[in-house]
């Protein structure tokens, strides 16, 4: 791209030159009949059902372009927004993507968005179907998530059982260790930064999860607790998890932890957005989840070795 047209805005370029730019070259998988360019697009639904999930992230609230680029920003989104998917049992097949944006801002900060939401649905073989561009007072990028079952039923939040064991695939409080750093000033620890702006989803074992005959499931998108609570006050049960279960993951964060004067257990049990897959189980887990806890009778709570947690419990919208 020429220097001249890195310079060019958006409001140089207009709506529909943007959308032109993002749009062209992109190639679709074969679920897509009818992508960009028309009114709305078509997308095939072999199942039967379609999983739908919409999530948000607003500049100065989810991320921050002081700290991730533009492609980390849509990378993020589409991350998000799959991991629900994968915590029903499915699948995410296509995007619409609505952004928001000051007219100042650059066309070539536009495109690296779009690359980075490409760049991410591309690793599971979905793609970006349709969307808006509007201008905004800062960035907001809105997400609606298509996803197919391919057969199997939903997993809900509603059916964890007494007895079932509690299983983790995926990091924990990794993304918080990371805010914690940026936040801090930290350059240490590049690792757990990067996962604060890129979460790794463990796309695909929300399926595997629903083959194992998975009884609920969620991400952890606010938090290992939050989260759970939701599991719990759906089944009317109550959830005991294991800190020596969860070891590995406290060790994982203790040095950043200490770097930032946190605690590493808040981090762990409190910090959201790792988007790992928690789920509860009747029998065996798969190969590569955890163990971390079990499901007890009610009421609905979730307990940390046997015990109410008095730590950070998780990520408040407002």
């Amino acid at each position: 791209m020429a220097d001249d047209e890195r310079a060019e805005t958006l409001a140089d370029l207009g709506e529909f030159t943007v959308i032109d730019r993002l749009v062209e070259g992109r190639v679709h998988p074969p679920n897509v009949l009818v992508g960009p360019g028309d009114d709305a697009a078509v997308v095939a639904a072999p199942d039967g059902r379609v999983v739908v999930s919409t999530d948000m992230l607003v500049e100065g609230r989810h991320f921050r372009l002081d700290w991730s680029t533009p492609h980390d920003v849509g990378r993020k989104a589409i991350a998000q927004n799959a991991a629900d998917i994968e915590a029903m049992g499915g699948a995410a097949t296509s995007f619409v993507v609505g952004f928001g944006a000051p007219g100042a801002t650059l066309g070539a900060d536009a495109e690296a968005l779009s690359d980075g939401l490409w760049a991410e649905a591309n690793t599971f073989g979905a793609s970006i179907v349709g969307g808006d561009l509007v201008a905004s007072p800062q960035w907001v990028i809105s997400v609606t998530v298509l996803g197919d079952l391919d057969g199997r039923p939903a997993v809900l939040l509603s059916g964890a059982r007494p007895g079932d064991t509690v299983a983790v695939v995926g990091d924990l409080g990794r993304s918080a260790a990371g805010y914690a750093l940026l936040h801090n000033g930290i350059t240490d620890f590049a690792e757990l930064r990067r996962r604060h702006l890129v979460p790794a989803v463990p796309y695909g074992q929300g399926r595997v999860a629903a083959d194992a005959g998975a009884t609920a499931m969620t991400d952890v998108s606010d938090g290992l607790l939050a989260d759970l609570r939701h599991v719990a006050d759906a089944s009317a049960v109550g959830i005991d998890l294991s800190r020596n279960a969860l070891g590995a993951d406290r060790d994982a964060v203790a040095a950043a932890a200490a770097a930032t004067g946190e605690d590493p257990w808040s981090l762990v049990l409190g910090g959201g957005e790792d988007h790992a897959l928690v789920a509860t189980f009747p029998a065996a887990v798969p190969e590569g989840w955890r163990e971390i806890g079990v499901v007890v009778e009610g009421p609905p709570r979730v307990l940390v070795d046997g015990a109410e947690w008095t730590g950070q419990g998780g990520w408040r919208s407002f």
